[in-house]
């Protein structure tokens, strides 16, 4: 890096807050491919720091909501359905992310949306963040409620506010946060639980013969397995289906997969990416459990005993004193909420960032969007969301299934099946459209589609089975578009004007650097493109995804290539 910072646009950065603008931009690569250089982590590390994000609680309310409104049976089988979907669609995109290091929206840009159109996502993806902060956030507040007594909006005001300072320090900070915080969430998860089984065996068959409770009357009921039952759960679940997103945000610092560490390469991937679907889901079961035994034999109360903070404290205090039952369930919660927030925090920034770059060509910092999304999600608890949980996850289920099981779709089909999209992913502006109808036009339809269904319009028998509506859509609009459009909106140029291969011997994405003319910065080779404007005499000259997503004018974009006849 030089002494002078020079801003997209050529304008020198003499101002002290644009120039830390700058450099975090360039230290967390919000916009970009994140470069060997600075991915200095082994898989294992990358592997515990993203799967330290799903230490959320809230699967043991989403468990025990689905078992309570259609018993333990269905809720099981639509945990089983939300578990392979998560594992069929996330493989693909956590592989890409891990390969070619980048986020999901750049994923999403060169697999069937444009450089534009995947704004549209991006979205979806904020929404998901703030969704889960809030519910993360609500849960907080009721464990320092019961804990310290606490009023809720107090709490909800503290949760928001601590998590701020953490995500500020990017991918350094959360990885050191995620590997110390872990062992000792897993000891306080874990053994409770395994209390509970030893201890009370007889709880096992209450759980299994569970059938539900009546929301009006508070009643038991006997529901038996029912496919409509099942796939009502599966479509609260499935509300979690962006998460491979936040993995991602982690996956994209993996290492270079090579013969030495391709083991170890291939088992964090596996196990950070799509795998974290395993833990979500035995925290879904253990929720329910939970939630079942306190309504069987501690307290009669479904809304206590869908609450984290609550089945802790009940289990807790099975086996020790209250003041320390209680002071060990908030110490969880706290720890749980900090650990996956910071993540949610983290990724929304990300999300609402990449978009408004590159709508506004301007880059105001990552903080600006690290306290919006933290704000709309303190909007959120203070609404009391917790209250209406069921049908939020329900709706946003539709449009995070729509996302996720295109881009799949377009890899796993478009790419390698029918070789229409270009196998390599592509993300930088001028070499994309600014929209591809293959993916944005499926995402709306099998979204709109979904929410329609969901909201009664074609009747109440199909209203269960909305999240097949939008994952079948999703799945066979993609390959019916590209081939129809002939898969022309794919790439805008094929060639991006640079010498030197994209990828080394391994496949890997290239370390060699190139001189980026409008930053004065060194780039690594796929973060870079040549320039239309030559330099002073004439020559070839190169500038960085960054510097070309803040070109207002720009002049420095290539032009398309030109029809084929």
């Amino acid at each position: 890096m030089t002494d002078q910072l020079i801003k997209p646009g050529g304008r020198s950065v003499s101002d002290p807050a644009e120039r830390e603008a700058l450099k975090e931009t360039l230290e967390d690569y919000t916009l970009r491919f994140a470069p060997r250089s600075y991915r200095k982590w082994g898989p294992g590390v990358v592997a515990v720091s993203a799967l330290g994000g799903i230490a959320y609680l809230a699967d043991f309310a989403i468990g025990a909501n689905v078992g309570i409104a259609n018993g333990t049976g269905s809720a099981l089988w639509g945990i089983l359905f939300f578990a392979v979907v998560i594992v069929v669609t996330g493989y693909p995109l956590a592989y890409y992310a891990a390969r070619y290091n980048i986020d999901l929206d750049l994923i999403t840009r060169g697999s069937g949306f444009g450089y534009y159109g995947s704004i549209v996502t991006n979205v979806i993806f904020a929404s998901f963040t703030f969704i889960f902060f809030a519910t993360e956030g609500a849960i907080m507040a009721q464990g320092l409620n019961l804990g310290l007594h606490i009023p809720m909006w107090a709490g909800y005001l503290l949760s928001s506010l601590v998590v701020i300072p953490l995500v500020i320090y990017g991918m350094k900070a959360l990885s050191k946060l995620q590997v110390w915080t872990t062992p000792l969430w897993l000891v306080m998860m874990v053994l409770p639980f395994a209390y509970l089984l030893i201890q009370h065996p007889g709880a096992f068959d209450t759980f299994m013969g569970f059938g539900g409770i009546d929301p009006e009357t508070g009643e038991h009921l006997n529901k038996g397995v029912s496919f409509a039952g099942a796939m009502l759960s599966a479509g609260v679940c499935l509300a979690l289906i962006a998460q491979i997103a936040e993995q991602i945000d982690y996956l994209r610092f993996m290492p270079p997969k090579t013969e030495e560490n391709s083991r170890k390469w291939w088992t964090a991937v596996l196990t950070a990416g799509p795998g974290w679907v395993l833990f979500g889901a035995i925290k879904q079961i253990i929720g329910l459990f939970l939630a079942v035994y306190l309504i069987s034999a501690t307290i009669d109360n479904v809304g206590i005993a869908n609450q984290p903070v609550h089945q802790f404290v009940e289990i807790y205090q099975d086996f020790l004193p209250h003041w320390l039952a209680l002071t060990l369930a908030v110490i969880l919660v706290v720890i749980s909420q900090i650990k996956i927030n910071v993540t949610n925090a983290y990724s929304g920034s990300l999300a609402w960032t990449n978009s408004f770059t590159r709508v506004t060509r301007t880059y105001p910092g990552r903080l600006v969007f690290v306290v919006l999304n933290v704000g709309i999600a303190l909007a959120l608890m203070l609404s009391d969301m917790f209250s209406f949980l069921n049908n939020l996850l329900n709706f946003y289920a539709n449009c995070g299934i729509a996302w996720i099981a295109v881009v799949a779709t377009d890899i796993v089909v478009n790419k390698y099946l029918l070789g229409i999209s270009p196998k390599h992913p592509e993300f930088r502006r001028g070499m994309l459209y600014a929209v591809n109808p293959v993916g944005f036009v499926s995402v709306i339809v099998s979204a709109t589609a979904s929410i329609l269904v969901y909201f009664h319009v074609f009747g109440d028998a199909v209203q269960p089975y909305s999240p097949l509506v939008a994952l079948g859509l999703a799945i066979v609009l993609p390959p019916i578009l590209a081939i129809a459009t002939r898969g022309k909106y794919y790439l805008r140029r094929s060639d991006d004007g640079i010498d030197l291969p994209m990828y080394d011997e391994n496949g890997n994405p290239s370390d060699a650097k190139l001189w980026c003319c409008v930053t004065q910065t060194e780039f690594e080779r796929p973060d870079m493109i040549a320039s239309a404007l030559p330099g002073p005499d004439g020559e070839k000259q190169y500038i960085s995804s960054l510097a070309l997503a803040c070109d207002k004018t720009g002049e420095h974009v290539l032009p398309a290539d030109p029809p084929v006849r």
